[in-house]
């Protein structure tokens, strides 16, 4: 179990990092800024939050940051969608591959907030 946590957490790290690079290669236009500087925030809080969620006071503070996790990682990816869609990232192999991990993220955060919750219940 402790692996698992650990290249999670690995996971979360390389990926906000992925990000920071491939968005200090875009153009300087304002739309280009702006989304770019939403996505790192987007995608680097999304780490951030797992580190404070493996400290959680209780099962409910820990399912409430997990969310939060899951909260950040879904507007990455409509950010990603929003910058494919208008081409405003040119790297596009880059892109997909980003696209790939965050969507496999989201499900390991949809699977592990449920069954938290299932195991609250219990």
């Amino acid at each position: 179990m402790a692996s698992y946590k650990y290249d999670l957490e690995a996971r979360l790290i390389q990926f906000s990092v992925d990000f920071i690079i491939i968005c200090g290669k875009i153009d300087g236009s304002f739309a280009s800024q702006h989304l770019s500087k939403q996505l790192i925030r987007s995608a680097t809080s999304s780490a951030l939050n797992y580190g404070e969620a493996q400290s959680a006071a209780s099962t409910r503070d820990f399912i409430h940051k997990m969310n939060l996790c899951l909260k950040e990682l879904r507007e990455s990816l409509v950010n990603l969608k929003i910058q494919k869609g208008s081409g405003l990232i040119n790297n596009t192999d880059g892109l997909e591959l980003l696209m790939k991990e965050n969507n496999e993220l989201i499900a390991i955060f949809v699977s592990s907030i449920r069954t938290s919750q299932n195991n609250n219940k219990s």
